[in-house]
């Protein structure tokens, strides 16, 4: 057979040798975040997602990671993260109690506001109003259980300056940390908790390499992030054996997730998943179920 050299061809040839990617780990974050944006138009809504693999080089992938959100309950974990920081400084102890109330000051005019046991999805702290509760305790139920009473209480104790503070120092430079919960009169002011994902990711990456406010108080803040009992969105999907340390919010049209992600092999991994605008709630939910379940598959195949 006879073979003929085509100099076109072959200038082709080192044309597309010369732009492949250098490296195919490279091809494959950047095939993965496309294959995530074409899923992520399938819903109606607005999203965003964080990723960082902790392992090796420590790859990254980011999309809308800068707009802000509704931080809805994921304003929790500054506040967990701002308790043991200001338990190490002394200030107080786990064990320390504080009384149970339901009476908060707007910080529009500090005026007085209670919170609606039926609004909360944790109804149980309101039967020990006028009980003592540990800070521990509070703090636990704060994550675990997402109760907006025990947050109230919390943050009156440690400050929403103090926390927002504590997110500039890990460098999460735009989550705001305003206020507790329910404060309608701020809420109408456009006074909200608000946050992105990529400062959701610099606080968990943080969290995970035992760097916020101390190896052991690291750790602890996993511990208690690993009970979490709202499960519909980046575990969803995922096998029984890994492990998540993380923590949910929602509000109407608003879902978030936002965690650690624990392999079976000890591979770890950050991940942040926000939504707002959502037409179809339990869509929105399913898709970023979706999300978590393909960058599992990704970090997997590695």
């Amino acid at each position: 057979m006879l073979k003929f050299f085509c100099p076109a061809a072959a200038l082709l040839l080192f044309i597309l040798a010369a732009c492949k990617p250098t490296s195919q780990e490279e091809k494959t974050l950047n095939q993965l975040s496309a294959d995530i944006e074409a899923e992520l138009t399938e819903t109606e809504g607005t999203f965003a997602v964080a990723f960082k693999n902790l392992q090796g080089q420590e790859e990254e992938l980011l999309i809308n990671a800068k707009e802000n959100f509704h931080a809805a309950s994921t304003m929790k974990t500054p506040v967990l993260l701002e308790v043991y920081k200001q338990a190490e400084a002394g200030k107080f102890s786990l064990d320390d109690s504080l009384t149970v109330k339901n009476e908060f000051k707007s910080i529009v005019d500090s005026s007085l506001y209670s919170l609606n046991p039926d609004d909360d999805s944790y109804n149980l702290l309101y039967e020990q109003i006028g009980e003592q509760q540990s800070i521990g305790d509070l703090t636990y139920n704060m994550i675990i259980a997402s109760s907006n009473l025990a947050t109230n209480i919390v943050i009156e104790l440690v400050g929403a300056d103090n926390t927002t503070q504590s997110m500039r120092e890990l460098g999460a430079d735009d989550i705001q940390v305003l206020r507790g919960v329910e404060d309608t009169k701020a809420y109408r002011q456009g006074l909200s908790n608000t946050t992105t994902a990529y400062d959701l990711m610099v606080m968990f990456e943080a969290i995970a390499k035992g760097e916020a406010v101390s190896q052991e108080a690291s750790e602890e803040m996993i511990d208690i992030l690993l009970d979490q009992k709202f499960n519909k969105m980046i575990p969803a999907k995922l096998p029984e054996d890994v492990k998540v340390a993380h923590k949910t919010g929602w509000i109407t049209g608003v879902h978030h997730d936002s965690g650690i992600v624990f392999l079976p092999d000890g591979r770890k991994y950050v991940l942040v998943l926000l939504s707002k605008e959502l037409s179809d709630e339990e869509a929105g939910v399913e898709t970023l179920a979706t999300v978590s379940k393909m960058i599992y598959d990704y970090v997997q195949e590695k």
